[in-house]
């Protein structure tokens, strides 16, 4: 069944990827679910087509993705296997012809993620973990930064889609790394933010309001190649709460005493 899965699993990130990128720069439907969170319809074609290879090999695993499913709901989970799709993460940036998007998608087994894959079609990287045996680019095993204070690190963030409404926004925990760390970076795409971590070409990550498919494959990448997952607080980190901090473990006590000063109530 693993193999099966992976085999499925990394034929179904490169098929979408592909997908991507031969459509890139090509005029596309833009759509908003809000006053900037956009989805075109290069977003729901690659969807089918992956659910389409998983459905093909596995019709009985239950399906999660962000523009056909609802709010995830664990209540109701029936099935063991569940796959985490997001087919296009980074649209702003695609929408735009800016060149940092990717496909992701995890396998969580009995609520617990097992497999991940992250495809970043332009740069041809293939980003691959499994619970247990590591994680790897391009099939060579990969490993977090040894980068050990924060102020010589260089962070990774986002910034939610109701940043115009919501106070709770990520401002104020950016002013407060700013001052602290190396640098910032902020591309646009969550999923290739942590396997960014995973490389070690960031040494920490930071984000809130994030979903399940953003998170998953990354996550796991995070922690098979050493590093360190929890929530702000350096708690349990599950898919399913919306907010996720990622480090090469060395500078995550530290991360977490910036996060607080911006914690509120």
């Amino acid at each position: 069944m693993t193999s099966h899965l992976k085999e499925t699993l990394v034929f179904a990130v490169k098929e979408g990827g592909k997908f991507l990128l031969e459509n890139f720069g090509r005029r596309s439907r833009i759509d908003y679910k809000g006053e900037i969170n956009l989805v075109t319809t290069v977003d729901r074609e690659s969807e089918k087509k992956i659910i389409k290879i998983i459905q093909k090999e596995f019709p009985d695993h239950q399906i999660l993705t962000e523009e056909s499913s609802p709010c995830p709901d664990l209540s109701g989970r029936a099935r063991p296997y569940c796959w985490l799709i997001d087919p296009l993460d980074g649209t702003t940036n695609y929408a735009h012809g800016f060149l940092v998007f990717c496909v992701s998608i995890a396998v969580e087994y009995e609520r617990e993620i097992i497999l991940g894959a992250i495809y970043n079609p332009v740069l041809d990287e293939l980003f691959f973990a499994e619970k247990g045996k590591g994680a790897f680019l391009n099939g060579k095993k990969i490993k977090v930064s040894s980068t050990k204070k924060l102020t010589k690190s260089l962070l990774a963030t986002g910034f939610p889609y109701d940043i115009r409404e919501s106070r709770i926004n990520n401002l104020d925990h950016f002013a407060n790394f700013a001052l602290k760390a190396q640098a910032i970076r902020r591309a646009g795409s969550a999923a290739l933010d942590l396997a960014y971590v995973a490389c070690g070409r960031f040494d920490g990550f930071w984000e809130l309001k994030l979903f399940p498919w953003d998170m998953a494959a990354g996550s796991l990448l995070v922690s098979e190649s050493g590093g360190r997952v929890t929530n702000f607080r350096g708690e349990k980190f599950s898919v399913y709460v919306p907010e996720c901090l990622a480090t090469n473990g060395k500078i995550h006590q530290e991360m977490i005493k910036i996060l607080k000063k911006g914690e509120r109530k």
